[in-house]
């Protein structure tokens, strides 16, 4: 079943791209589990929580939002792993880390549409997600190449738009490739 949000407003930034927001899931700051639910369009699919920024929200509060609503946790936020771009879907993301510190029995996403979660090895999440969400498993590379846990996992600041810095594939293979 997909999901489908009535009056749902998408925002945008200068260039057009979609504006989401995501978190990686860890069961805990040694960061070495982290959760995944099963996607609303293709349920036997594996993704990372995340979706749409509503209009005047900040990433951080969307990719709470987003986490609460589509895995049913709750937790400290953590840092901004960076922004993603997906030029196919047009697309940019604010991924951060989330420690969780809650996890419902019940939650909007299970109850409406049967969304699962499910606790992987960043390993196995990675193998998982390079199947069919190439852009979510970059993620977790960007996670791997440096992107340690920070001593209390402080929360970031959002970046403002002309301000940020965007991860392109390129920079998750060890390819050189242009920062903005």
């Amino acid at each position: 079943m997909m999901k489908f949000k009535p009056n749902q407003t998408r925002t945008y930034d200068r260039e057009g791209f979609k504006k989401r927001a995501a978190c990686l899931c860890f069961r805990n700051e040694l960061e070495d589990e982290v959760l995944l639910v099963s996607s609303s369009r293709y349920p036997d699919q594996w993704i990372v929580p995340g979706g749409g920024l509503e209009p005047e929200e900040e990433p951080g509060g969307a990719a709470m939002r987003e986490v609460y609503e589509e895995a049913g946790v709750k937790g400290k936020l953590g840092r901004l792993l960076g922004i993603f771009e997906n030029q196919d879907r047009k697309h940019r993301t604010y991924v951060y880390v989330l420690t969780v510190t809650e996890i419902l029995d019940d939650w909007e996403d299970s109850v409406t549409i049967g969304r699962k979660r499910e606790w992987f090895k960043v390993e196995d999440a990675l193998k998982v997600l390079q199947c069919h969400k190439p852009i979510h498993a970059e993620y977790l590379e960007k996670l791997k190449l440096g992107c340690s846990p920070t001593n209390g996992n402080s929360v970031v600041p959002s970046i403002p738009d002309n301000n940020a810095l965007y991860v392109t594939s390129a920079q998750t293979s060890g390819l050189p490739s242009t920062v903005r």
